[in-house]
């Protein structure tokens, strides 16, 4: 399935999406610090979720640049 359509992604489909590694997001969801649900023994990543999660993770740095100053 296209990572770029599909509402909920797979390990690999987000890899892919946010060309990272696995193991990068093993770790992450692992820790809680992207949204993610576990289904069985695998993990499972609505997109419409890290699409926002990543716009407030922009946000925040762009937060701690401009407080640098």
């Amino acid at each position: 399935m296209d990572p770029e359509t599909a509402a909920v992604l797979t390990i690999n489909e987000l890899a892919e999406y946010l060309r990272i590694p696995k193991s990068t997001l093993y770790k992450l969801a692992q820790e809680g610090k992207i949204p993610a649900q576990k289904v069985g023994r695998h993990w499972r990543f609505r997109k419409e979720a890290i699409d926002r999660w990543l716009e407030q993770s922009r946000a925040a740095s762009d937060v701690k640049r401009t407080g640098d100053h």
